[in-house]
């Protein structure tokens, strides 16, 4: 018999009954039940339940033995009679009836539960990262990125990819994050850099004539970090040669429709082509280039409604118009009818403290005497009848219904009226349940308008190839024309979440050069801070785009986790310390004299 186990703690069934098995694991949970002792053993297949009698050598043993205590017991698979089945375990119909068991490891007094899994503090399960692994749901969800992994590659090598690696320690790059730089031993005053992304090296490897390119690729960078984003995270990096936009699409959505649908766990899966929403009309509908579109509220710009008060008798708006600003209509279907005053009133106290925004207006519309509809609350009360009639009809409202509107400068205003869409969908429960909504963003501006240095700059990615080319780029003048341009760029949304930016790359050093004097950077600029990439392009490069799903965000989705940290196996913390192993630690002085580093003093302010 094997020293440690014939069978895993997730393996033995009725037709086992009769054998002599030997099962090997932690001790998961203790019962003593009229004088039998009942212990559930658990490995990483699963959890059987042992038996121990009180004539049996080993039962004070195992009395006094601590929860997560490895063991290897060995015993007759015994039936469990209906009364005592367990239907929601696999092994539920056997028992182990205990004979001999060997201590393999004796656990001390744990820090942190295994078992039921309680509320415990973040800084405990990641200081003890091993025992939090052991509960059921972050080991299942471990599990299940292994498996996604597992399945994004098999899929991408069925549609023709071929996996690469890329370096790791790399050249500085200006790619939108803070690089992590590693100090050279070896040349003095010199720092590689952790890759943010193989950009550049999957683009080269295009350049170098490869066609199709995948990587479940590790990707670094020093920013802040938020509930779906880490210090380091992975993606599937990919790229392509001799595609359009479209071919891109096509590659990508099976891969995507297909992981989803494999751990969708019954949910539905936006079927394949998956809509494509220009930016705008993202903007314009949801407030937010990553629309849910479980949530089927539609924003709708009613600034014209607005502009002459003596149509609304509400100089509040007008004043804001007059200002260059915007208003902006979310609906609540049936909220007036379903809710109470203090709803609308929660909306705007939640506009004025979460959102840090002036407030949100709103109306409760009703039936009004002798027919139609009004309402009461000051922003739509002294509307003249049929200009709010028209207001109404532009937005499918009708008595019952509720009207939220936020009004500010257009970026403010939409970004609040965004916010206001989620909340709303979330509380007034009109979010589809049990589907994955797919969508791409396509469309993006080249360029954006910066307030702060009074420019036009780069909007999404500088490296995209504008729609139109280089005539396009040649044919804007002035910076209403600039700001017209499009680019191949796209992301693509599921339930609210960006699982990947990508584009259809610029691959002609004449439009890049364009491209970036168009947003003040002279080509010397260019030369110095990509000139490896712009040399290979002049040798000859195909034309080629990608885009790299973030594997993470991905499991999250799956897993229905919350926090990027519990699809991770050992994360890191809010504030970017591993609190396991204690990194970020100090080097000793013999390592910075090795690398020739002199430590500045830390400025405490």
């Amino acid at each position: 018999m094997h020293a440690y186990r014939t069978h895993n703690c997730g393996e033995l069934r009725s037709d086992h009954v009769g054998e002599t098995v030997r099962i090997s694991g932690w001790v998961h949970r203790k019962r003593d039940h009229g004088g039998l002792l009942f212990v559930d053993l658990r490995d990483h297949y699963g959890l059987t339940q042992c038996v121990v009698k009180p004539d049996n050598e080993h039962f004070p043993v195992l009395e006094r033995l601590r929860i997560e205590s490895v063991v290897s017991i060995t015993g007759k698979v015994l039936a469990r009679s209906d009364d005592t089945a367990n239907p929601n375990l696999a092994t539920g119909s056997v028992e182990v009836g205990l004979e001999d068991m060997v201590i393999q490891s004796e656990a001390e007094e744990l820090p942190l539960p295994v078992f039921g899994e309680p509320d415990y503090p973040e800084e405990i399960r990641l200081k003890h990262r091993y025992l939090d692994l052991r509960r059921e749901t972050l080991h299942r969800n471990i599990t299940l990125r292994m498996d996604v992994i597992t399945s994004l590659r098999e899929r991408m090598k069925a549609q023709g990819f071929t996996e690469f690696q890329t370096p790791i320690l790399t050249a500085s790059s200006p790619e939108g994050a803070r690089d992590f730089l590693v100090p050279s031993r070896m040349h003095p005053n010199t720092f590689y850099a952790l890759p943010q992304a193989p950009q550049q090296f999957k683009q080269l490897l295009m350049v170098s004539g490869f066609d199709r390119y995948f990587q479940i690729a590790p990707c670094f960078r020093d920013e802040d970090l938020r509930a779906d984003r880490s210090l380091e995270f992975y993606q599937l990096d990919i790229e392509m040669s001799f595609v359009t936009q479209e071919d891109v699409f096509a590659a990508i959505e099976p891969v995507m429709h297909g992981v989803f649908e494999q751990f969708a766990d019954g949910k539905a899966v936006t079927p394949a082509p998956f809509p494509r929403i220009p930016y705008r009309e993202a903007m314009a509908k949801y407030g937010s280039d990553k629309p849910d579109l479980r949530n089927p509220i539609e924003l709708s710009d009613v600034t014209d409604f607005f502009v002459d008060d003596s149509k609304t008798g509400f100089g509040i708006f007008a004043k804001i118009i007059a200002g260059g600003g915007k208003v902006i209509a979310i609906p609540a279907p049936k909220a007036a009818a379903d809710k109470s005053r203090k709803f609308f009133d929660e909306m705007d106290k939640w506009a004025k403290k979460d959102m840090q925004a002036p407030g949100l207006g709103y109306a409760r519309l009703k039936e009004a005497d002798g027919g139609g509809v009004d309402s009461q609350d000051p922003v739509l009360k002294n509307f003249q009848p049929d200009h709010l009639a028209a207001l109404l009809k532009q937005m499918g409202l009708e008595a019952g219904d509720g009207v939220f509107f936020s009004a500010g400068k257009k970026s403010d205003a939409y970004k609040l009226a965004g916010a206001a869409r989620l909340k709303l969908g979330e509380d007034l429960g009109l979010v589809e349940e049990n589907i994955f909504k797919f969508c791409w963003i396509v469309d993006f501006p080249m360029y954006e308008w910066d307030e702060d240095n009074k420019k036009v700059d780069f909007s999404h990615n500088p490296f995209s190839m504008p729609q139109g080319g280089l005539e396009a780029l040649e044919a804007a003048k002035t910076d209403e024309e600039k700001l017209d341009i499009l680019a191949y760029q796209y992301d693509i949304v599921c339930n609210g979440t960006e699982l990947s930016s990508g584009a259809i790359r610029n691959h002609s050093p004449e439009v890049m050069i364009k491209a970036f004097e168009i947003a003040g950077y002279g080509p010397e600029v260019v030369e110095e801070e990509f000139g490896g990439m712009l040399n290979a392009f002049r040798y000859g490069a195909p034309p080629h785009g990608g885009i790299a799903p973030g594997i993470d965000r991905i499991v999250m989705l799956l897993a229905d986790a919350e926090n990027i940290r519990d699809v991770i196996a050992f994360p890191m913390n809010q504030q970017g310390q591993d609190l396991l192993l204690g990194a970020p630690s100090q080097a000793d002085a013999k390592q910075l004299r090795e690398l020739h580093l002199r430590l500045a003093p830390v400025d405490k302010k």
